[in-house]
């Protein structure tokens, strides 16, 4: 009886704020920015008032502060996307003065063309990238400083689960994010699949079958998987997440990938380690939750960066060691092969 009551027991709800950084509310429901900026615009308007009180008329003194009332309230209670008009102004602005064209330069950053040479527009900018480096074990060197590692996580059916199933899946996963003490980004991508690699490996492979009606289940199956690629487009979840370690943050001297001092060197294996033991913890945590993670060597960390640079776009196969000179015959026989 009691195992029945207590899955028939009604479905936890937590009401979670859809912006978990929203500011704080100050005086009448405003923040301080709001506060300020109309604090801003009636100290305009009071100025205006005052000073050509005496030599505007009325009527054109009212045609010409109430836009700038209008404007300050506007921009004090207005959002665009999500996000306060002001900053996104302001960001909008930052984007029209970025640079749209960005290669790859060294330190001495994009060379200006010879005298002679006109140019017309401006020159590229040098392509910042976020990630300087990749070990082997899969730290990544921030160009910002730090290290941080990615773990790959699945996913776990929460609708299915029982009222109390829910409720331990909930705990659990509380107390991994109360036991952080570092920035953590949860990024969920939706990509396309295409099955046409596994319904050709059924094809190949069903001949070999030693039943001749498992054969034909699965050359039906292999159709059936051909069929739905090309009628749907088909998409799978994929959980990343990012741990990153900020306490030995060193500016890396000379704009290197990794430092060449000693000490420098250390703080960032030091760096590289604390990131990699919380990326086994969240292993583990996950794990507890019935959900299959792992943690990104340097091969699937520069699949992933690549992709989420071009998306949808394939990805030359590097197969020359560090030291090899590559020649154009060396790289059209690699395409061919």
């Amino acid at each position: 009886m009691a195992m029945t009551g207590f899955r028939d027991a009604q479905p936890m709800s937590v009401k979670i704020p859809a912006d978990i950084d929203r500011p704080d509310k100050i005086l009448y429901g405003l923040t301080l920015r709001q506060l300020t900026i109309l604090g801003g615009t009636a100290a305009i308007l009071l100025w205006a008032l005052l000073t050509f009180g005496a030599v505007v008329p009325f009527p054109v003194r009212v045609g010409l502060l109430l836009p700038v009332a209008a404007g300050g309230c506007v921009l004090a209670v207005a959002r665009r996307d999500g996000m306060s008009l002001d900053r996104f102004i302001l960001a909008a602005a930052a984007h029209l003065r970025r640079a749209r064209e960005q290669v790859a330069a060294g330190d001495e950053g994009v060379q200006a063309p010879p005298p002679w040479c006109r140019m017309r527009g401006r020159l590229p900018a040098p392509l910042q990238l976020p990630v300087r480096a990749v070990r082997g074990d899969g730290a990544m060197a921030l160009a910002e400083g730090g290290t941080a590692v990615i773990v790959r996580a699945g996913t776990v059916a929460f609708g299915l689960r029982t009222p109390g199933e829910q409720a331990a899946l909930v705990g659990v996963f509380g107390r991994w994010l109360n036991s952080l003490d570092a920035p953590v980004q949860i990024l969920v991508q939706a990509r396309p699949v295409d099955l046409t690699g596994l319904a050709d490996h059924l094809t190949r492979l069903a001949p070999e079958l030693p039943d001749p009606a498992l054969e034909q289940a699965a050359g039906d199956h292999a159709a059936f998987l051909t069929e739905l690629g090309a009628a749907h487009d088909l998409l799978v979840r994929q959980v990343l997440i990012v741990i990153s370690d900020t306490t030995h943050a060193p500016q890396t001297s000379a704009g290197l990938p990794w430092p060449k001092n000693r000490r420098e060197r250390a703080a960032r294996d030091a760096g590289a380690a604390v990131a990699l033991r919380r990326a086994e913890e969240t292993v583990y945590a996950l794990t507890a939750l019935g959900i299959t993670a792992e943690i990104l060597d340097a091969d699937a960390c520069t699949a992933v960066l690549a992709e989420a640079l071009s998306p949808g776009e394939s990805q030359p196969v590097d197969n020359s060691g560090p030291d090899d000179v590559i020649t154009a015959q060396e790289a059209h026989d690699a395409t061919h092969a």
